[in-house]
């Protein structure tokens, strides 16, 4: 990603988690990532550009996290709950990740549409950011295969990569569980650990 685009988009999440979306201004942004205000524009188009891309890079950050908490060297066990851990996490510091994981968005969020828009742009990673974004159920089905990929073996019997799939969902569907309700004490590692005892992956 370009330098000015990385830096636009950090200077956005600053602002934000600073003020609500709808006071936030495309002069401070570009002021604070100290670049030209046609420059903004010209990577995002719009406000509403700006909105997506954000969130688009929030939504790949997530992601990115479940592929490391589901390459972490230990068995099957340690990795879904790493990833579980990372779901709960992720959504308790990033209020763009929670209301993306959840479906909840509130006034102080940019709430972009969830279906693709008209894109124009000349810049490929705001065409990408124009096009559909995840919602909450696209989340589960990506994280879910992601796991499933990153787990089964070569050559799983397809029983045996059904039932893995099973046992993914019922872990992220629990992280998300734990999202909305956080639990108290041994949080969602005792959670998922309980789960997995009763559903053997």
């Amino acid at each position: 990603m370009p330098v000015a685009r990385e830096s636009l988009l950090d200077a956005a999440y600053t602002a934000l988690a600073r003020r609500p979306w709808g006071a936030v201004r495309m002069v401070d942004v570009a002021a604070a990532a100290g670049v030209s205000r046609q420059t903004l524009y010209n990577e995002f188009g719009s406000k509403d550009g700006l909105a997506r891309a954000l969130v688009r890079r929030e939504a790949d950050g997530y992601l990115a996290g479940v592929e490391r908490a589901l390459a972490t060297p230990s068995d099957t066990r340690d990795r879904l709950t790493a990833t579980a851990e990372w779901t709960a996490s992720a959504a308790r510091n990033n209020a763009l990740v929670h209301a993306m994981l959840t479906g909840c968005w509130n006034e102080k969020l940019p709430e972009p549409r969830l279906s693709a828009v008209p894109s124009t742009s000349a810049v490929p990673a705001q065409r990408r950011a124009d096009g559909p974004l995840p919602s909450p159920g696209d989340f589960v089905e990506l994280v879910r295969d992601r796991a499933v990929a990153a787990l089964a073996g070569p050559g799983a019997r397809p029983a045996d990569a059904a039932d893995l799939a099973r046992s993914c969902e019922l872990v992220v569907r629990l992280a998300l569980s734990c999202v909305v309700a956080p639990p108290d004490r041994g949080g969602v590692t005792d959670l998922v650990r309980g789960a997995l005892h009763r559903h053997p992956v």
